[in-house]
Order: structure tokens, then C-alpha cells, then sequence
């Protein structure tokens, strides 16, 4: 006859066992928590965390990437101040190797010590277009616009069409101090209106705009299926989207009462994340994408090239608009960005109490 006491034991030690091991799982899983995309340390994957709109570049080259070196890139897209705001959050478990984001988000994950220098060639990209420290460079030249449904005249809208009541509930801008394009919306109205008439004119608009949104990109599909008229947007992304997705919205700029339009230069920043797990593939793909072969095709994604040589570049495609000549007769605003950075926090609690957002 069996012992009951020794059954008894072997069962607490069974249980003690499968405990131990569920505990095990757990603690690896979480472990490896975080928005992107782990792997086995070998440095065969490298992960990405951009704002939104040049996807369909990233594929491409993406690609070629790993064709030449057999590392493969982990994409996570998100809103401007979302792809910092990860990063900053995921400090004491680093997932991201490379970050590409807008002005002056990147200025802010510089300063919060979220970057480091990348030792990577940067000769090709003017001092103006790069960090002097190495944080941060130039990947692709960009512009603010709007976007229009078909059933707009867009070519004539104004500043002050857009507060018109015809327009209540049909228009819709990114929220500024989460969407690089929404925060330009606010920059650019300071330069043409100063900092309180801005902040007047959003009061104004406030009453026509259908509420936040944290990404620019997603304003696409409303107003190519009508169900707003208006909204912010960039020039890259958005003929990149009438190229690739047939959409039918129009590219404008809204004009000043004396008819002078105006747009921001907004260009997409590229760094390496400060604790990156993959520093090394991150500073090859980072290498990779400012390469002449990789820069010559931005035009056709309808970017600007970052490099000097390049800045000319025209789309390959015949009759294809390259963005120079979409902002041929618009005032091009160049903020001094780490000055914006300085006085964003101000700003953007103004803008809150003023449109009650």
C-alpha cells in the first residue's frame, strides 16, 4: 500500500513545479513588453517608431535594405508627439533603434535625453538641415498644406472663408502639441497673425471644427469621402495618397486677405534612440536611407531629398508634380524651431483655454 504522505508530497512538489515555470512565462513576456518588435539579439531586425505619411517609401527601401544586409525593419507609425511620447515611456525597456519624427517633436526627445549621437555621415545634408551634435538630421523635405474635397473651389479659400458657418462641421485639423501637421496649423498662424491673433482666429474656428485628432493622416479618408470638406494636412503625404490611392481631395493653401499664401517647412527628422537594442543595424539602416540611391527616390513619394546634391531632383515618372513646384509661389516659413520648443508648453496652454479643446 502506497504511503498517502508521499502522494501528497509528490503532488505539492508537481504543483510547486508548474507554478514555478507559468511564473517564468510570465516574467519573460513582460519582459519583452514594449510597442515594438524584439528578436533574439542577433541583430537581424531593426525597429523604427515614425510619424505617419511616408510609408510607402519605407516599404520600398525598407526592402532594398534588407535585400543588401538580411536586417529587416520593424515599422510602428504613429502621430508626431506619439512616437516620442513611446520612446520617452519606454525608457527602462528601449524597443525603438531609430526615430523619425517632426519639427519640434524631435527637438523634444532631443532635450528630454531620449537620443544619441549617431556617429553616422552626414556630410551630404546642409548644417541647417542636422543637428551640430549629431542627435538628429534631415531624412526628407516637407511642407504644410490643406486639403480640400472636390465639391471646394479650394483654389480661392482664405483664412477667413474657413470660419464662414457653411463650413460648421466640415472641417478638421490635427490637434496641435500631438500631430506635427496640427502644431505647424498653430506655428504658421502666429507668423502670419502673431501669437494672439492666432490664438483668436482658433477661438473663431473652433466652431466650425468637428473635434481633436492625434494624426493628420487619418483626416485623409474623411474628406475624400465628404464627410468633412476641409482639413490640415502635408504635401508629401497627401499627393502620395492621390498617387497611390487614387483619392480625388485637392493639395491648397489658404490665402491672406491681400491673397499671399503661406506654408511651413516641415521636414521629417531622423535620430538614433538613445539605449537603442539594435544600435549598430539602426546606424547601417540610418546610413542606408541617406544614401544617394535611397534619396533619389524620394521625389517620387513626393518628398525632398535631404541631400545637398539632390535637392533638384524631380520625379522619375513623366508629367509626374515634384513639391518644389506645388510651393512655387508660396511663402516658405523656416521657424526657429528650438525657440518654438521653448515656448510650446505657453503656447499650447493658451491654445487649450482658447478653444476650449
Amino acid at each position: 500500500m502506497r504511503n498517502p504522505n508521499n502522494r501528497l508530497a509528490r503532488t505539492i512538489a508537481r504543483t510547486a513545479l508548474i507554478l514555478t515555470s507559468a511564473t517564468a512565462v510570465a516574467f519573460s513576456l513582460t519582459a519583452c513588453g514594449g510597442t515594438g518588435t524584439s528578436d533574439s539579439g542577433d541583430g537581424k531586425t531593426v525597429t523604427v517608431y515614425s510619424a505617419d505619411g511616408v510609408g510607402d517609401w519605407y516599404k520600398t527601401q525598407f526592402a532594398k535594405f534588407k535585400d543588401q544586409t538580411g536586417i529587416a525593419v520593424n515599422l510602428v507609425e504613429a502621430g508626431s508627439a506619439e512616437v516620442v511620447s513611446r520612446v520617452d515611456k519606454e525608457q527602462s525597456n528601449p524597443q525603438a533603434d531609430v526615430v523619425v519624427t517632426l519639427p519640434p517633436f524631435m527637438q523634444k526627445a532631443d532635450k528630454s535625453g531620449l537620443l544619441q549621437a549617431s556617429g553616422v555621415d552626414t556630410a551630404a545634408v546642409a548644417a541647417a538641415d542636422k543637428d551640430a551634435n549629431g542627435k538628429w538630421v534631415t531624412l526628407a523635405g516637407n511642407y504644410l498644406c490643406f486639403i480640400a474635397n472636390p465639391s471646394v473651389d479650394a483654389t480661392k479659400l482664405t483664412w477667413d472663408d474657413l470660419l464662414k458657418p457653411e463650413y460648421k462641421g466640415k472641417l478638421q485639423y490635427s490637434t496641435p502639441g500631438q500631430a506635427g501637421d496640427g502644431t505647424a496649423v498653430l506655428i504658421l498662424l502666429q507668423q502670419l497673425m502673431g501669437k494672439q491673433g492666432a490664438l483668436d482666429y482658433l477661438g473663431k474656428l473652433q466652431a466650425n471644427n468637428v473635434g481633436p485628432s492625434s494624426s493628420t493622416g487619418k483626416l485623409q479618408a474623411k474628406v475624400d469621402k465628404g464627410e468633412i470638406v476641409v482639413a490640415n494636412g502635408d504635401v508629401q503625404m497627401n499627393l502620395a495618397t492621390v498617387k497611390e490611392k487614387g483619392s480625388k481631395f485637392n493639395v491648397f493653401f489658404p490665402a491672406a486677405a491681400g491673397g499671399k499664401q503661406s506654408t511651413v517647412a516641415l521636414p521629417y527628422l531622423m535620430g538614433l534612440a538613445k539605449g537603442a537594442p539594435h544600435s549598430d543595424a539602426g546606424k547601417k539602416l540610418m546610413t542606408f536611407l541617406l544614401s544617394a540611391d535611397a534619396q533619389k527616390s524620394l521625389p517620387d513619394s513626393y518628398a525632398v531629398p535631404a541631400r545637398t546634391d539632390l535637392k533638384d531632383a524631380a520625379p522619375s515618372a513623366a508629367g509626374a508634380v515634384s513639391p518644389a513646384q506645388v510651393v512655387k509661389n508660396v511663402e516658405i516659413v523656416h521657424p526657429d524651431w528650438t525657440k518654438v520648443l521653448d515656448e510650446l508648453d505657453a503656447d499650447l496652454a493658451a491654445y487649450t483655454k482658447a478653444t476650449g479643446s
